[in-house]
């Protein structure tokens, strides 16, 4: 399996939660450069367009150009910016939704020179909180028409959405594999993708394996993967494979057997851990599971998925973790 890594860059550095601004210093982007460069096994950066980074922009080609690290994607900035408090492109006003709008056209301009074929979209904001505080219909709506407008203005950059089932909104429009593949076929896009989040997948109760098949069965939407793991209760961002482990084994075999060639992406919050140590580790963790699944024998593995026998299923996972 062919796999190549990224990582956001704020990983890399420190995370501030609820109730803390960071447990760790501040990092500044040429810092946060060098620690993804001391990772051996990660050779580009995924860069969310928050104002800081906005402000730098030059700071980050250069940061680019001098560690020869690639740009796997760029990521909009709709949920952390207040103004998109009550939705970005989904929000009954217009001037907000049009910044909305303008922000990722920015972002494909950004991608598009600096060869960088994904853009993201993590609309976070865009949902709702309470009962009768929301007119779905007209708010999906202005959604999925914003998202045409983005995916038309540049048919050379892939337009992503990375669906949650909730958080920072309690309910959110883009929540799951279905829900999501259901817009995308209405706004007929061929750029169009979706950005997975494995964490966001087990948030969802989805078995990401089966998120993957569902991706390639109704138009190989599948474009970005972001990984991480948590306990199924909420998006903890932990690192890769110290939950679910068993879980990602059948996730990496549904991404070999769908042919997957994009970037897999760590995205992680190490609140208390040294974020380059943590993302070090998960990529350790992914590699180690990728030689697992690699090293099985794949025909025996699909005859094992046509019995349907939970024994059998149980015996073969114990075989390919005693294969490395």
């Amino acid at each position: 399996m062919n796999v190549k890594y990224s990582v956001f860059i704020s990983n890399v550095a420190s995370c501030s939660d609820r109730y803390c601004g960071a447990y760790g210093r501040k990092f500044s982007i040429e810092e946060m450069f060098e620690r993804v460069k001391s990772i051996d096994s990660i050779k580009a950066v995924d860069i969310v367009l928050t104002e800081e980074f906005k402000d730098n922009i030059e700071t980050i080609k250069e940061c680019i150009r001098k560690s020869g690290l690639e740009l796997a994607s760029v990521a909009v900035d709709t949920f952390a910016n207040p103004i998109f408090q009550k939705g970005s492109l989904s929000s009954i006003d217009e001037k907000v939704r049009r910044q909305a709008i303008d922000d990722a056209k920015f972002a494909v301009d950004f991608a598009k020179e600096m060869g960088c074929k994904i853009v993201t979209l993590w609309p976070g904001q865009d949902g709702y909180d309470y009962m009768f505080a929301a007119d779905y219909i007209k708010e999906r709506t202005l959604f999925t028409d914003a998202l045409r407008e983005i995916c038309e203005y540049d048919k050379d950059v892939v337009v992503t959405l990375e669906y949650k089932l909730k958080e920072p909104r309690t309910h959110s429009y883009i929540s799951t594999v279905g829900t999501t593949l259901l817009m995308l076929n209405d706004i007929g896009c061929e750029n169009a993708g979706i950005a997975l989040d494995y964490g966001h997948a087990v948030l969802g109760y989805e078995n990401p394996a089966e998120s993957v098949a569902i991706c390639k069965m109704y138009g190989d939407r599948l474009k970005h993967i972001h990984i991480n793991d948590n306990y199924g209760v909420w998006d903890d961002d932990m690192i890769v494979g110290s939950i679910n482990t068993i879980t990602y084994l059948e996730f990496l075999y549904w991404l070999k057997k769908t042919d997957y060639k994009g970037y897999i992406t760590f995205d992680q919050f190490p609140y208390r851990e040294d974020g380059r140590d943590a993302v070090a580790e998960s990529a350790e963790w992914m590699t180690y599971l990728i030689e697992l699944v690699d090293k099985a024998d794949s025909c025996e593995i699909e005859r094992v998925i046509a019995t349907g026998s939970p024994i059998e299923a149980s015996k073969l996972i114990r075989k390919m973790m005693r294969n490395k």
